[in-house]
């Protein structure tokens, strides 16, 4: 869970922050020096704070998991079923993570991210896995993306009875034409220069379609990704047994691997920051947090109005009603036997 979690919330800043930009260096020294840089920062900085956030949420994601499953038991009473509600939201409110996690985090994120020794096959094989389905699933992103831009194929538009928008024509012919730029250059860097802007624009103006700076620029962001994740898709498949040539350093192979050894940087960090999160909620966490639902719970326990806004439905209003005929019975026998005592 906190693995998962992790890798959710790291991986938009990772591809578009670090893995993007280094992509666009000329060679692999400059590659290696622009990651190693990034990742840095990356650690010093928002990870660790990123991180604790995480541990937070997965353990309270997996505290209210257990609530939901024992509503699933035969024995459940849902007349508690608010008051636990209150209770876990009091308890998020008043949860703080230890102060120190994030200092301990830092040092072993730093740590960890600056080794680049692959030491085993074994490794490597996990690192160009992990490398591929993470690839692979960002670029389904972007082409469901483009797919949304452009609107439905002829396929789709003939079985589901779907017609293109206008904006979405555009959106195609502006497609073609940035494809055309890429298609002529394989090493183009991330970013449209103005005078391939003004071309694009003035393609698009023989056909008739008008469009905006902006709206290229749009437009090329997501093909830009789709031909950047294609290439490296490419590139991690031809890496597959590429371990051989990084123990040599790569020389005279024609292979370029390094954005392997970052994905390998990138899991082991993943790996160890989910087990030290695991290791502070064994450890500290878990206990706080039960030390909190239990104040919580004596706080609501002597707080009547909260109680009675919390515990309805008509067996407690029954419970309620049962009470009123007992203090009254108990008031009718203390009368009956004061006047037994008169007489």
């Amino acid at each position: 869970a906190f693995y998962n979690k992790l890798w959710e919330r790291a991986s938009s800043y990772f591809f578009e922050s670090i893995y993007l930009p280094a992509a666009q260096t000329e060679n692999s020294g400059i590659f290696n020096t622009t990651v190693d840089i990034k990742l840095k920062q990356w650690a010093d900085n928002m990870l660790p704070k990123k991180c604790v956030e995480v541990g937070w949420d997965t353990l309270h994601d997996e505290f209210i998991k257990i609530v939901e499953k024992d509503k699933k038991n035969k024995g459940h009473d849902e007349i508690f079923d608010q008051l636990k509600l209150a209770v876990i939201e009091a308890s998020k409110n008043k949860h703080q993570w230890d102060s120190k996690a994030e200092d301990s985090l830092r040092v072993i994120q730093v740590n960890t991210l600056e080794d680049r020794s692959v030491t085993d096959k074994q490794q490597w094989d996990a690192a160009v896995k992990f490398m591929e389905e993470t690839v692979k699933g960002r670029l389904h992103q972007t082409q469901d993306k483009l797919k949304e831009l452009t609107g439905p194929g002829k396929w789709e538009q003939w079985t589901h009875w779907k017609s293109k928008t206008q904006d979405h024509r555009n959106r195609g012919a502006t497609k073609g034409e940035l494809e055309k730029i890429l298609s002529a250059e394989k090493d183009h860097k991330s970013n449209l220069a103005t005078d391939e802007l003004t071309t694009v624009r003035r393609n698009l103006q023989t056909s008739g379609i008008e469009v905006t700076n902006d709206f290229i620029r749009e437009t090329w962001y997501h093909v830009y990704r789709q031909f950047f994740l294609t290439k490296a898709l490419g590139q991690c498949q031809e890496c597959r047994k590429g371990f051989y040539y990084y123990q040599k350093g790569f020389t005279d192979s024609g292979l370029e691997c390094n954005d392997v050894v970052l994905f390998w940087r990138l899991q082991r960090m993943l790996q160890i920051t989910s087990n030290a999160l695991r290791q502070q909620v064994v450890n500290n966490e878990a206990r706080r947090l039960e030390r909190i639902i239990k104040e919580v719970l004596d706080e609501f326990g002597e707080d009547q109005d909260t109680l009675a806004k919390l515990l309805t439905g008509p067996r407690v209003q029954l419970a309620e009603e049962l009470k009123k005929v007992r203090q009254i019975q108990e008031k009718l026998e203390e009368f009956i036997q004061a006047l037994n005592k008169e007489k």
